[in-house]
């Protein structure tokens, strides 16, 4: 009989250099990972909802709540997974505003509050709360009321820096800048001539970006964590170790556990002035008219942060309908 190896994985080592969070609904799935915290989204949840070994908890929110209109009982269901996750996890669980409230400030904020009841109704701190919101303009606005009201906010759908500084700016807690989202958007813009060589590894697109979020908010003293999330493979992760904060599917937690080849810390806020310089990076402009300007010449972060709005949105109406069966 073999001995187990001594060698660490990769996932027990990239823990060591950065805090490791379940990208799931599936909260059965992440128990074996032992993450920090996880964040959900209504295309997870969804997916979760529509597994057999969920049916139960689906019915009882359904059974609680009779009479209650698909639409009101989505928030309901969000929060029940959300419970659920926060048996497992010691840290904090990530909460998405519906999606169709992305341009719409004032809605946004009564949305948030009512999911933070609703968690606070069951005795969870609001502590353990992260209410996800897009990173439009009208999301930030939002954010920056609900943080100074003590409600904590992740910053997602975001794919440029002007968003990261302008959230930096209202004090969000967190934000969760895309990586994989970005790649595969440069992929199809390169088309052939995308090589993994030349255009992978340190030199992904999505990777440069989060490392970029991450030099300015440390020579700026931004105290907003950075959570990389969208992930596609391990190597993008391990280019961001060192990052806050990472946020990993369980299929991506799988292959990090399978592997002990040696990780190493790839961020360092000590060498955040020097890649500023590089770059020639100052600090941003950031009232409205400069973030919608600077936003709408990023034909990259503008096509995606559109269309995964859009997607949230179909998600959630999917899971309307399902709740309305």
């Amino acid at each position: 009989m073999n001995s187990p190896s001594l060698a660490p994985s990769q996932l027990e080592q990239l823990k060591k250099l950065t805090t490791v969070v379940a990208d799931t609904g599936d909260f059965e799935r992440m128990q074996a990972f032992q993450p920090q915290d996880a964040t959900t989204n209504p295309s997870l949840i969804l997916k979760a909802a529509q597994q057999s070994n969920y049916q139960a908890l689906v019915n009882s929110v359904k059974s609680t709540h009779p009479g209650m209109s698909a639409t009101d009982l989505v928030d309901y269901i969000l929060v029940a997974f959300g419970l659920e996750i926060l048996k497992i996890v010691p840290g904090r669980v990530s909460t998405e505003v519906d999606a169709r409230l992305s341009f719409d400030s004032k809605a946004t904020v009564a949305k948030a509050k009512h999911l933070i009841a609703l968690y606070e109704s069951h005795g969870v701190d609001r502590q353990r709360i992260l209410i996800k919101l897009a990173g439009t303009w009208e999301g930030i606005v939002a954010a920056k009321e609900l943080e100074a009201q003590g409600i904590h906010c992740n910053m997602t759908l975001l794919f440029s820096l002007i968003q990261a500084a302008a959230c930096g700016a209202a004090n969000a807690k967190l934000i969760s800048p895309f990586v994989g989202r970005i790649t595969d958007w440069y992929k199809a813009k390169l088309a052939a001539s995308w090589s993994d060589a030349n255009n992978g590894g340190a030199n992904d697109p999505g990777v440069t970006s989060v490392k970029r979020i991450f030099h300015y908010y440390k020579h700026f003293g931004i105290p907003t964590e950075i959570m990389g999330a969208s992930f596609r493979n391990t190597s993008q992760i391990l280019e961001l170790a060192g990052c806050d904060l990472l946020t990993i599917s369980p299929e991506l937690l799988a292959d990090l556990s399978a592997s002990t080849a040696t990780v190493s810390k790839k961020l360092d806020a000590a060498n955040a002035q020097s890649a500023l310089s590089a770059e020639n990076i100052v600090p941003l402009k950031l009232d409205e008219s400069n973030f919608r300007l600077q936003l709408n010449n990023d034909a990259m972060a503008t096509e995606k942060l559109a269309e995964g709005i859009r997607n949230f949105c179909i998600d959630t109406e999917k899971l309307e309908v399902l709740l309305a069966k």
